[in-house]
């Protein structure tokens, strides 16, 4: 999919039109630089009121990419729209204006978290610099909120460390609602808690997202999580969406091999010999990405062609893109 053939639309929280992150690695005395090529032309949007969710290898840009949206690395190129405004455009006080609308929750609550603030402390000073509440009504509109993602009162007086995992991840749920943001970016928020905690707050996120009506960008290498939880589905790539869909369509017939062996890899109790596809070759160094379509190296189907000429984003069927030659 190239920049102009993005579906312009009012329903349209988030556009993002080309946009790359590279690296700059290396040099020195006789060395030469190189790129890390984190995030490679993504082109793609988010709707209001969606869960969309992104999956892919460990190093493929998943998480570089959500923190691009955020302004939090500065995208190399490519553009950004946060309901028709260009963020990179933003000054830094209307940068500070915008995060109140769209907030992060990292995987690993306890470092995003000062250990030397109590959780009450932490929330109120986010609620005063944005102004949500007057100062009389802070501690109680705190309290209420740490009530609202599963917290006793109590919690306000408590540090981080007095916390398990999962209630730590909780926090960290509460601190991005504090501002009443209307999009909220969630990299691999569940990945390292217990699975049934991971249920729990699975489950803590669908309903605030019916409460208080919010859009979410829904990070995980975990298959089974994101079905549970997306409408839509992107599958990153060494830095590429190579195809996005409907949650129903993805998952019942991939159109790229890529997302046709990540799919295969599920575990199904309804199929015994449910045939598992077995990609040969390790993930390519971001590095030294290959020439052509960069899932070549690996891919069942790859021709001479497919070494030579990169696949668009294109229409496979109505609302189902894939970046493949030779697509299903």
């Amino acid at each position: 999919m190239t920049t102009a053939q993005v579906k312009q639309s009012t329903d349209n929280l988030l556009e993002i039109k080309g946009l790359k992150k590279y690296f700059e690695v290396g040099g020195g005395l006789f060395k030469q630089k190189q790129q890390v090529k984190a995030v490679d032309d993504l082109t793609f949007n988010v709707k209001k009121g969606e869960t969309l969710g992104i999956v892919g290898e460990s190093g493929c840009g998943k998480s570089t990419m959500g923190r691009a949206l955020l302004q939090l690395q500065k995208p190399t190129s490519g553009e950004v729209f946060y309901e028709g405004q260009d963020i990179a455009q933003l000054s830094g006080k209307q940068l500070r204006k915008l995060r109140k609308d769209i907030q992060i929750i990292f995987q690993d609550p306890f470092a995003s978290l000062n250990p030397r603030m109590t959780v009450g402390a932490m929330l109120t000073e986010i609620v005063a610099t944005h102004e949500i509440v007057p100062k009389k009504e802070r501690q109680s509109y705190v309290q209420n909120l740490l009530e609202e993602v599963g917290l006793k009162a109590e919690a306000y007086w408590k540090y981080p460390h007095e916390f398990s995992g999962g209630q730590r991840q909780r926090v960290s749920i509460a601190r991005a609602l504090a501002v009443q943001p209307k999009l909220i970016i969630c990299d691999e928020a569940v990945s390292a808690l217990d699975v049934s905690v991971q249920a729990q707050v699975l489950n803590l996120l669908q309903k605030l997202k019916r409460k208080h009506q919010l859009t979410y960008i829904f990070i995980s290498h975990d298959l089974s999580v994101v079905k549970h939880i997306s409408d839509r589905v992107g599958v990153m790539y060494l830095g590429k969406m190579v195809e996005l869909a409907d949650e129903d369509s993805i998952y019942e017939k991939p159109a790229h091999p890529y997302t046709q062996a990540l799919f295969s890899a599920i575990p199904d109790i309804t199929e015994d010999n449910k045939e598992r596809i077995q990609l040969k070759g390790d993930v390519p160094s971001p590095l030294n990405v290959p020439s052509g379509c960069r899932f070549h190296t690996r891919c069942p189907l790859a021709t001479e062609y497919c070494k030579q000429v990169d696949p668009a984003l294109e229409e496979v069927k109505e609302d189902h893109l894939a970046a493949c030659h030779y697509t299903a």
